[in-house]
């Protein structure tokens, strides 16, 4: 059973934005949680972190973070968006997106990113991971709902939906914590 669970790794990919992710939002917090349980979870602050470019964020994934078949890839905003992108060509065991969305929201600084210069391959996504989990908000301040339930309506994913929570950027994250365990640990 250990054998199992140590082949199973998490990676967080944070926000854009995110300098020292270990002490942003629910990103430490959860890794240490997870390490905690056993579970081997991986959080490295990701270059190019105010742009979060595609061009940087894939490789980095790929190359120095080993995503891969036992991967599972939690993404935070532009994290969720890179998680779906990376998972659009790369075969990973799941991702759980958190706010995640599926247009530039008409800023610039999110369409240099390059996540949204394209149609999102919704169905490569689902045939290249095992599962995938959505958690979004009614109330968050940067991403609509109407973003958030595209994404559902393309992936359709295990959703959890929150009216109380905006953008997700609390320093614990309980319901998160305990699905990413539940799939890491099976």
């Amino acid at each position: 059973m250990m054998a199992e669970k140590s082949e199973v790794k998490v990676v967080i990919a944070p926000g854009n934005g995110a300098g020292d992710v270990r002490r942003c939002n629910w990103y430490g917090w959860l890794e240490e949680k997870l390490t905690k349980a056993g579970v081997k979870c991986i959080l490295r602050d990701f270059p190019d972190p105010i742009k979060a470019r595609e061009s940087v964020w894939l490789p980095f994934m790929q190359d120095e973070l080993s995503c891969d078949h036992n991967t599972i890839i939690v993404g935070h905003s532009s994290g969720a968006e890179a998680a779906m992108r990376y998972a659009e060509t790369h075969k990973v065991k799941g991702i759980i997106l958190v706010s995640a969305c599926v247009t530039d929201l008409g800023e610039e600084s999110e369409r240099i990113s390059g996540y949204y210069n394209r149609p999102w391959q919704w169905e490569a996504i689902k045939n290249n991971t095992e599962f995938i989990a959505q958690f979004g908000s009614t109330d968050d301040p940067f991403i609509s709902w109407e973003e958030h339930q595209q994404v559902a309506d393309g992936l359709q994913p295990k959703l959890f939906k929150f009216d109380d929570r905006g953008h997700f950027m609390n320093t614990v994250f309980p319901e998160l914590l305990s699905f990413v365990t539940s799939v890491a640990t099976k």
